[in-house]
């Protein structure tokens, strides 16, 4: 069988699917499409970004594991995996304090176990602050990631 005819039809099955749902009322079309925050992911400082996610003046938490290397040789991809013990976690961030845009990432979880693994892009050494949203509050943890080599055109 030709590669490209199956690649094809798995992708037009998928389409097809979700095609399916949407017409039925079982997916609305703003749940296919993750929400966009435009204007985090383009504020240029920490502080900035922190006012669009709604976690200002979030408590440290001990029940944010963030396993991230201590030294990452190449900050193009810095792997990052952040398991919450908050119960009813509902949103995990994670902010690279000194880079050009510093909001990384937005996962909004419901009803999933607190847990995201990525890869990240850095500039230079720098906190990696994660950012938890539970049960109406908000906590932070972070943890000092060294660059050797800038992953942001560094």
């Amino acid at each position: 069988m030709n590669p490209l005819r199956r690649a094809f039809l798995k992708g037009g099955g998928y389409i097809g699917m979700v095609a399916v749902a949407v017409a039925t009322g079982l997916l609305r079309p703003g749940q296919v499409l993750a929400a966009w925050n435009k204007a985090g992911f383009e504020a240029k400082a920490a502080d900035e970004a922190l006012q669009t996610l709604g976690v200002a003046g979030a408590t440290e938490s001990a029940d944010i594991e963030i396993k991230a290397p201590d030294i990452a040789e190449n900050g193009a991809m810095v792997p990052v995996e952040v398991t919450s013990k908050i119960a009813g976690t509902e949103q995990i961030s994670i902010v690279a304090e000194k880079n050009e845009r510093p909001l990384v990432a937005v996962f909004n979880l419901k009803g999933t176990e607190g847990y995201i693994s990525t890869r990240i892009k850095m500039a230079k050494t720098s906190n990696v602050i994660i950012y938890v949203k539970a049960g109406g509050a908000a906590y932070f943890a972070k943890k000092e990631v060294k660059v050797t080599i800038g992953g942001c055109g560094g």
